[in-house]
């Protein structure tokens, strides 16, 4: 709550919520910082909780110099992040979330953050997403113009999840439901080619460990399909023919 006005509250989870620290729900899984914040459950998670909010707006945290950022494509699509400094972090333009003063004031003209008087690049004046909405509370005491409607907010595809985390079981069990449900229609033709695009698109979403395993299906599947007549001529081009013996002296 700043000058009497209410922040959204995904907004105020953003700015509160503790980020890179140790995910209490999952305490003893490996890689579980909280990373992620979900806008619709408005808490910070861990890569451990993403099936349980796998349909809810997702926004990725980073850390870039100590501090909690997001990437500027993201938080555009949430707020208006004009006159916010951005920074470039593996080709991506990001925006710090929290305020950052500096310990000694600078003298001299150039741009300063309106909140917290760090000195910027022209023509920005926040320095941080935090710094612009308590500058826009103060003067216009209204932030619904800023605002834009999300209904939809997904992870990027460099997100990495780990190995170790439960969804790569559900993971597995929505491929063998993928397969066995086309393991009816592999008599024919358009079942095999169905059952192919099937695996292509769930190896395409999912980690490329999954390739092995349905390569091994498909290979399996193959030979099952293969006649009783190609398997007979098979095996009689294959047998040796009937030995000549030199006649006895």
């Amino acid at each position: 709550m700043i000058m009497g006005y209410q922040k959204p509250a995904w907004l105020e989870a953003l700015y509160t919520e503790k980020f890179f620290v140790g995910c209490s729900y999952h305490e003893n899984a490996k890689k579980n910082e909280k990373n992620v914040c979900c806008l619709d459950c408005c808490t910070s998670i861990c890569p451990h909780c993403l099936p349980s909010h796998r349909f809810h707006r997702l926004l990725q945290v980073r850390r870039y110099v100590y501090h909690d950022v997001v990437r500027l494509e993201d938080l555009q699509k949430l707020i208006d992040c004009s006159n916010v400094q951005a920074y470039t972090i593996n080709s991506a333009k990001v925006v710090f979330i929290k305020k950052r003063p500096q310990n000694r004031q600078f003298k001299g003209s150039g741009n300063y953050c309106t909140s917290c008087d760090r000195s910027l690049q022209e023509p920005f004046i926040h320095c941080s997403l935090g710094c612009k909405v308590d500058f826009v509370l103060k003067h216009y005491r209204d932030l619904s113009p800023y605002l834009r409607t999300c209904n939809i907010l997904q992870l990027s595809p460099d997100y990495l999840i780990p190995q170790e985390m439960g969804e790569e079981e559900i993971t597995r069990s929505t491929i063998d439901e993928q397969i066995s449900s086309y393991s009816g229609s592999s008599s024919s033709s358009s079942g095999s080619e169905n059952m192919s695009i099937a695996c292509t698109e769930i190896v395409r979403k999912r980690r490329s460990g999954w390739t092995s395993m349905c390569a091994k299906f498909m290979a399996n599947n193959t030979i099952n399909k293969v006649s009783d007549e190609d398997m007979a001529s098979s095996m009689i081009s294959r047998r040796k023919g009937i030995p000549h013996r030199s006649p006895l002296c």
